[in-house]
C-alpha cells in the first residue's frame, strides 16, 4: 500500500511530521483529518532506488531559474538538503517536485549533489552533472552554478530564436494542405459532375486533379494509413545511428537551412567548449560532452575524432581542419588560442560571432521564405483552379462532341 509523508499541526498546535499508508491521497487525508491534524503538506512517499517518472524532462528555462536559485541558496551558506526543501516548495510542476525531493532524500542519506542529480539523464544532461562534479571538486559549487545557468539561458534564446523562425512557414504550409485538401474533396467533386454530364475527354491537369480528388474521398483512411506507416518507418531509420547520420548530413546540405543549422552548431560547440573549461572539466571530457550536446551526429563524429586526436597528443585544431566542417575562422581562432594560452578566450568569441550570424541568418531565412511561400501557396491554389477551369475554356468544344 502507498505510504505518504505529511507535516501537520497535531491537536496541541505542534508541527509534527510522519507517515501514514492509505490507498490514494484522500484517503490519508481522511485518516489524518479523523485524528484532528491540520494539514500542512502531504506528498506520496517515493520508493527507495525507483525514479519518480521515465523519460520525462523539465522546459530549459525551469531547470535555468533551478539552478539560479540553488547557486544563490548555497552562496548564502544554506545547506544543500534545506536548499531542496525550499525548491520544492517554490516548483510546481508536479515531476520536477517529484524530482526534487529525490534528490534531496540521496543528500540526506549522504550521496553527492552530483550523483544524485545523475539518476535523472532526462532533467540533467551530462554536461550539468560534470560541470556539477567540477564545482564539487573546487569547492566553487555557487559559481559554476551560475555559469551553469547563464550558458543554459543562452542555449536556450538560441534554439528559441530558431524554433520561432521555423513556426511561420510550418503554421503556412500547414494551412496550405488543409485548403488543398478542402478543395480535392469538397469542391472538385461538384465539377467533376458538371463535367461528366458534358462529355467529352477532359484535358490531362484535370484527369489528373479528378482522380486525386476520388483517392482522397473513397480511400483516404488507406492513405492516411499509408502516410503513417512511412512517416514511422521514417523516425524509426532516422533514430538508428546510420540513419541519424544521413538525415544530419542532408540537413546540413540544404539550401539556407543547413547553413543555419551548421551556424548554431557552431555557437553551441564554441559556448559549451568555454563553459566546461572555464569550470575546470578535463578538455578530453570536455569534448566528449560537447560531442554528445552538438545536436547533430556529423559535428558530433567529427568532435569524437578530434577527442581522439587529443588524446594521441594532436592539438584541438587539426583535427578540426581535417573534418572539412568548420569554417577555416574557427579552427584558426582555436589554433591561435591553443598557442597563446587563452583557448577559452578564443571560444567565447566565435560563439558571440556565431551568435551574431545565427541572427542574421534567421533574418534572412525569414525574408526569403515568404516569397517563396507566396509562390507556392500560389502555385498549387492556381494549379487546382487551373486544372478546374481548362474545360470550361474548351466548353463549346465538348458541346459539338
Amino acid at each position: 500500500m502507498p505510504r505518504f509523508i505529511y507535516y501537520a499541526k497535531d491537536k496541541d498546535g505542534k508541527t509534527t511530521r510522519g507517515i501514514v499508508e492509505a490507498k490514494d491521497k484522500a484517503m490519508a487525508l481522511d485518516i489524518l483529518h479523523r485524528r484532528g491534524m491540520v494539514i500542512l503538506r502531504l506528498e506520496e512517499e517515493l520508493v527507495k532506488g525507483k525514479k519518480p517518472g521515465w523519460g520525462q524532462s523539465v522546459p530549459l528555462m525551469d531547470l535555468v531559474l533551478f539552478t539560479r536559485q540553488l547557486a544563490t541558496m548555497i552562496d548564502s551558506g544554506i545547506p544543500l538538503p534545506q536548499a531542496f526543501e525550499i525548491l520544492y516548495e517554490q516548483v510546481s510542476r508536479p515531476y520536477f517536485k517529484k524530482v526534487i525531493y529525490a534528490v534531496k532524500e540521496d543528500i540526506e542519506a549522504g550521496e553527492s549533489l552530483s550523483n544524485a542529480l545523475s539518476k535523472f539523464p532526462t532533467v540533467f544532461s551530462p554536461l550539468y552533472i560534470h560541470m556539477i562534479k567540477a564545482g564539487e571538486a573546487s569547492g566553487a559549487l555557487s559559481e559554476i552554478m551560475e555559469r551553469l545557468a547563464s550558458y543554459l539561458e543562452s542555449a536556450n534564446t538560441l534554439a528559441t530564436k530558431v524554433r520561432s523562425a521555423m513556426v511561420y512557414p510550418v503554421a503556412v504550409l500547414i494551412v496550405a494542405s488543409l485548403i488543398t485538401a478542402g478543395l480535392l474533396i469538397f469542391v472538385v467533386p461538384i465539377f467533376k459532375d458538371l463535367f461528366e454530364s458534358l462529355g467529352g475527354e477532359l484535358p490531362l491537369p484535370t484527369r489528373i486533379l479528378m482522380a486525386t480528388s476520388d483517392i482522397l474521398r473513397h480511400y483516404a483512411l488507406i492513405v492516411a494509413i499509408v502516410i503513417g506507416i512511412l512517416v514511422f518507418a521514417l523516425l524509426k531509420a532516422i533514430n538508428t545511428e546510420k540513419g541519424r547520420y544521413i538525415y544530419d548530413s542532408l540537413l546540413l546540405k540544404l539550401p539556407v537551412i543547413g547553413d543555419l543549422l551548421k551556424k548554431v552548431a557552431i555557437a553551441k560547440f564554441a559556448r559549451t567548449f568555454a563553459t566546461l573549461m572555464k569550470s575546470g572539466v578535463p578538455i578530453l571530457d570536455s569534448l566528449e560532452i560537447v560531442a554528445r550536446v552538438s545536436g547533430n551526429k556529423v559535428i558530433e563524429q567529427n568532435l569524437l575524432r578530434a577527442k581522439e586526436g587529443v588524446k594521441e597528443g594532436e592539438s584541438i585544431s587539426k583535427p578540426l581542419e581535417k573534418a572539412g566542417i568548420f569554417p577555416p575562422m574557427v579552427y584558426r581562432m582555436v589554433a591561435v588560442g591553443e598557442q597563446t594560452g587563452e583557448l577559452e578566450k578564443m571560444l567565447n568569441k566565435i560563439s558571440d560571432f556565431y551568435e551574431e550570424q545565427v541572427n542574421a541568418a534567421i533574418e534572412a531565412l525569414t525574408s526569403v521564405m515568404e516569397p517563396i511561400i507566396m509562390v507556392v501557396l500560389g502555385g498549387l491554389i492556381g494549379g487546382i483552379v487551373i486544372s478546374l477551369y481548362l474545360p470550361v475554356f474548351n466548353i463549346s468544344k465538348l458541346l459539338q462532341q
